[in-house]
């Protein structure tokens, strides 16, 4: 698996990504025939805004459960989102014309500024939105002091 920025402009942006992990369909069939064996590694696009209090990340995980997503900080300033979507279950007189709703696993990390409180970070998922909200510390503004004149 190799390591990506989704957009090499954004030093705070890490995608782990491989075009053909676990790609869902087998060759040697149709392409209307789903693989149940393998599971696809889902892209799951994240909006990440910064507020003055707070850096807020939201990703649409539609039908995935809040036991399904997780959200962690790894190496003191990473966020880690990450989580499966569950496949369909299938009945064996099935027949799939189309396959364009993606399942499995699905994982974005982010790495968070100095002035984050990443001790405070909280989440919440509702209505298929995860809304991860990280804390900022306040930027104290330096107090003038006056200096005496002499002479």
């Amino acid at each position: 698996m190799s390591i990506v920025r989704s957009n090499i402009f954004d030093p705070f942006s890490l995608d782990v990504w491989d075009p053909f992990q676990g790609f869902p369909f087998n060759t040697n069939r149709s392409l209307t025939t789903f693989d149940n064996d393998t599971s696809t590694f889902v892209n799951t696009r994240i909006d990440w805004k910064e507020t003055p209090e707070a850096h807020v990340f939201k990703a649409d995980l539609p039908g995935v459960k809040k036991e399904e997503a997780k959200v962690e900080v790894e190496e003191g300033n990473v966020l880690k989102i990450s989580g499966e979507r569950s496949k369909e279950k299938e009945e064996k007189n099935d027949k799939w014309h189309r396959v364009e709703r993606s399942s499995g696993q699905f994982m974005r990390r982010f790495r968070l500024p100095e002035n984050a409180k990443v001790d405070q970070v909280k989440a919440a998922l509702e209505n298929g939105v995860l809304t991860v909200t990280v804390p900022k510390e306040e930027v104290k503004k330096p107090e003038a002091k006056a200096i005496e004149i002499s002479g």
